[in-house]
């Protein structure tokens, strides 16, 4: 098999095709998710979709560990950004130009399924007990809920994110959003280069 430099062919055609679909407009705020295991099951969604960067806040609870034997697969390839406040993680995203939804079944939600998912989207995934807090819901751009038919009106922060993330990465789909690659192409060749030295 042909080889560059230490790289295989084949896994270079690979890190190419998965940098190619890295959307720099879809994001995921993990706020004092406490149990590990949930933060790295989010991880593996946003991997799946192409999310780039996630962001942590993280001031109850104590930041997690990533990289170990669950999550190293998707840890390695997820860009992680770390708060302890909400202003300071809300204020980057906004200059970013993100919209920012919070995850919360509240008199003022609107459903998943109503916003446009194509523009800058931030979803905020709370605490597996408190959920998210009413000072990131209130400083959200709106709040959302998932709609549910049976008699427990809530998922595991884990399975919210997978649902909020594959709504987005349908909706960016259909637009077309992963017909060409979304980075500029100096942070194109910089993700490359990183990813070529894991």
């Amino acid at each position: 098999m042909a080889r560059t430099g230490s790289i295989s062919e084949a896994r270079t055609k690979r890190l190419n095709f998965v940098a190619s679909n890295r959307q720099n407009d879809l994001t995921i705020v993990i706020e004092n998710i406490h149990d590990p295991h949930n933060v790295s099951a989010i991880l593996r969604s946003c991997d799946a979709v192409g999310v780039k960067t996630i962001s942590l806040i993280y001031n109850i609870e104590k930041f997690p560990k990533l990289g170990g034997k669950s999550s190293a697969s998707a840890s390695k390839w997820i860009d992680v950004k770390k708060y302890k406040t909400v202003d300071e993680c809300f204020s980057d995203l906004r200059g970013a130009g993100f919209v920012i939804a919070a995850s919360s079944l509240n008199e003022n939600s609107r459903s998943l399924y109503e916003p446009d998912l194509t523009q800058k989207t931030a979803f905020v995934i709370g605490n597996e007990h408190r959920g998210v807090s009413e000072e990131a819901i209130e400083k959200a751009d709106f709040s959302y809920y998932i709609p549910m038919k049976g008699m427990i009106q809530s998922l595991n922060a884990s399975v919210a994110a997978a649902v909020s993330l594959y709504e987005a990465f349908r909706q960016k789909y259909n637009a077309g959003h992963y017909d060409s690659p979304r980075l500029p192409q100096d942070e194109f060749d910089e993700l490359i280069g990183r990813w070529k030295k894991k």
